[in-house]
């Protein structure tokens, strides 16, 4: 199956649920009721992500001093991964808003490297996918075989 559609879709008028998206035939890839159901659920993930960097930023500004070296250990330590994980997250929001670009261009769902879709179990589990999971295979296997 190739990539041929590249009308802009209209969006149906109720979202679809995951099980029915699963049961729809392969020659219905990527239709406009899928492409609705994957911009809402990333569009819901971008702004839980949002929400949680504003909490982040927030509490962070929430100094108290605490006395006690072992206590303040603690609390730096709890900053510092709180930080790592907003920082895993921001690159998370840019994975997912430049796949509801790709949707707003009709190129979301199929991979970059082959051409070929990358399914929808695999884009249920991961909206932010670019590749198939041959592709992301390769990908994976050249990086232990070789390195970043």
């Amino acid at each position: 199956m190739t990539k041929t559609n590249k009308s802009t879709p209209a969006a149906p008028e109720r979202l679809l649920t995951e099980e029915e998206i699963l049961k729809m035939d392969d020659k219905d890839y990527m239709n406009p009721a899928q492409m609705a159901f994957f911009k809402a659920k990333l569009q819901s993930l971008e702004k839980e992500l949002l929400k949680n960097a504003g909490e982040t930023t927030e509490h962070l500004r929430e100094t108290v001093l605490v006395p006690d070296p072992a206590d303040r250990a603690t609390i730096e330590e709890e900053h510092a991964l709180e930080l790592r994980t907003r920082d895993r997250e921001r690159k998370l929001l840019k994975k997912v808003q430049q796949s509801i670009v790709a949707i707003d261009n009709n190129d979301y769902g199929w991979c970059e490297e082959t051409g070929e879709p990358i399914g929808i179990p695999r884009l249920i589990a991961r909206p932010t996918a670019t590749l198939s999971l041959e592709a992301q295979q390769r990908r994976e296997l050249k990086q232990k075989l070789y390195g970043d």
